[in-house]
């Protein structure tokens, strides 16, 4: 398997119930979503990989150069590993990649939203948990039609300037994703509204 992760699978109990891919932020691990996976979508698969970067000692998926500063020939790479593992992955358990849908937190989120620009066939859908624009350009022309993406944010976020999550949106939409955008009044961390949006959405 190529550029193999330590990851966790669960199995799915409800065949109706689309399969997650959980990624964790900044200092998790593939244990960090399993919780939320099950409250978000009960029944579904998860897959839950732990990023192979170390920020001084803390788990991410790609490395950053500062504080929202990041080297995008390093993203892309990361990527591009990612989503070869996964397609190898959804091959051994089995899972769908067209119903396969990422549910990322912060660093998590925003390779998720990459991976969605990059490697569009890896995915069916995305959850994206505080994102901010981390390569700046449009998905391909046509690349995610039929696919759908929720963004949530904080408004009084420190992380993620208020400029992101919109630019970020109309990246994904330039590709032909269906986007759902919703601000809360929240810092960086998760609430119940987060939580409870997620739900309506996986649900629709």
């Amino acid at each position: 398997m190529p550029n193999s992760f330590t990851h966790v699978f669960e199995p799915g109990t409800d065949p109706s119930a689309p399969p997650l891919f959980l990624l964790h932020g900044t200092g998790g691990n593939e244990h960090d979503l399993l919780r939320l996976g099950r409250t978000l979508s009960p029944g579904s698969a998860l897959l839950s990989p732990r990023g192979q970067v170390s920020e001084r000692g803390a788990n991410r998926f790609f490395a950053r150069l500062a504080e929202g500063v990041f080297d995008p020939a390093e993203v892309t790479r990361r990527t591009h590993e990612l989503a070869d593992w996964l397609v190898a992955t959804t091959k051994k358990y089995p899972l769908d990649p067209a119903r396969l849908t990422a549910v990322g937190f912060s660093n998590g989120a925003n390779i998720a939203a990459t991976l969605l620009q990059l490697r569009p066939e890896s995915l069916g859908a995305a959850v994206l948990l505080r994102p901010m624009v981390v390569l700046d350009q449009p998905a391909a022309p046509g690349s995610l039609a039929g696919k759908r993406a929720l963004l949530l944010n904080g408004n009084t976020d420190p992380i993620v300037p208020l400029d992101h999550p919109p630019r970020l949106a109309a990246h994904l939409r330039a590709g032909g994703a269906d986007v759902t955008q919703q601000f809360f009044p929240a810092s960086h961390n998760l609430t119940q509204a987060d939580i409870t949006a997620a739900q309506d959405w996986l649900g629709s």
